[in-house]
Parts: structure tokens; sequence; C-alpha cells
């Protein structure tokens, strides 16, 4: 693995929120999401009724585009990941398990579920598993100097895993 892709997931491993763009009918959609990783394979879990939801779940792989970047006040700060790749719901429940499993080893909401609230318990009931997987991916590293850029193709990401 290179140092750049190294680095790349370090930094997606270090977050927690990404920002899932989708179109639907020639309309943009967008929202932020926490998520899971496994390699550069992002889970999230999600109720089906929403608007991202049932976008995702029209078409067997649906292309999507994912951001991950915290907010900086200085631009020489700037580090993000801008990824392209298509989004499913997961219905193997190997990879369901998988995907919870990862959830739960970064939320506490997730591995505390018997004492949430009863309307948060009700939502996660009526929640399902949600994957992205990138097929190209773009490291922006303003640390490493102005638009310092890293591209990593879809055989890169799948090196990593997930």
């Amino acid at each position: 693995m290179t140092d750049s892709l190294r680095h790349a997931l370090a930094f997606l491993e270090a977050h927690h929120v990404m920002a899932l763009a989708l179109a639907v009918d020639g309309y943009p959609h967008c929202c932020s999401l926490m998520y899971a990783n496994q390699g550069f394979t992002l889970y999230w879990v999600s109720d089906p009724a929403t608007r991202h939801s049932t976008i995702v779940d029209a078409l067997p792989e649906t292309e999507a585009g994912v951001t991950v970047a915290p907010d900086y006040q200085h631009f020489g700060d700037i580090r993000g990941l801008q990824m392209f790749g298509t989004a499913a719901r997961v219905s193997s429940p190997a990879e369901v398990e998988a995907a919870m499993s990862a959830l739960k080893g970064r939320f506490s909401l997730f591995r505390e579920f018997s004492r949430a609230p009863v309307a948060v318990a009700a939502a996660m009931a009526r929640a399902r598993v949600y994957r992205f997987r990138p097929h190209t991916a773009v490291f922006i590293d303003n640390t490493a100097g102005f638009g310092t850029k890293a591209k990593f193709t879809t055989k890169e990401l799948a090196s990593v895993g997930g």
C-alpha cells in the first residue's frame, strides 16, 4: 500500500460523518450520514423511507458520490476525501452482520441498543444497512502543500479490503 493510500485510509478512519450525494430525475440530493468503514467501503444504517434510501433502493447499484471533509478555518489545513462509486442496500446476512459489527465498534448507540429510548429503538428496528463502494477516490491534503491530491483507482481501493 502506498503512503498516500495509507494516509487516505487513516483520514477516513479518523472521521465519522460523510456527505452522500445522489441524483434522481435530474435533481441532486445530499445528506450527512454517520458511517463505519471496512477499507474504503462505507456502511450506514438508515430508514428505508428516507429520501436517500428510496433513491438507493430504486436501482440495484446507484451511482453516488461521497465526501468526508471536516470543517477548517484555514485553507492550508484542508484535508478531505472525495469518492465516486455505487450505493446499495445490503442484502447478504453475512455482510449485514459484518457492517453492524463495524458500526458497533465506532458508535455507542449500536452497542447500547437495549438501553436506547423507545423512539430510537423503534427507528432502529425499521432501519436497514446500506453500503457505498467506491470505484475512484481523490484525497486532498493541503497540509502536504496547497492543492496536493492523490487519486486512487478501483484496483487500489479494493486492495485495502472491504
